[in-house]
């Protein structure tokens, strides 16, 4: 069962991978910038602008299809 864990947890790796190559090398430092300077609450600590910049970035990810793909990867490595 930990070989199953340890191969659920290299997958998202490799997905989490692949999600963001689809920004940019200076998206992805801006993305960065942008959560670091949030600190976890965009709506007090970033702009208007900075939070509309955020949201057109965090888009670029295919958030919804990452949460498909994780969850699945992630599914497969319970026991039931």
């Amino acid at each position: 069962m930990f070989w199953f864990r340890v191969l659920a947890v290299a997958q998202v790796a490799l997905l989490v991978r692949r999600h963001l190559t689809l920004l940019e090398p200076d998206e992805r430092v801006r993305l960065a910038k942008l959560v670091a300077q949030s600190k976890g609450r965009p709506k007090r600590n970033l702009t208007g602008k900075d939070r509309e910049e955020l949201l057109g970035l965090v888009s670029k990810l295919e958030p919804g299809e990452f949460g498909r793909n994780a969850a699945g990867h992630l599914r497969g490595s319970r026991k039931r």
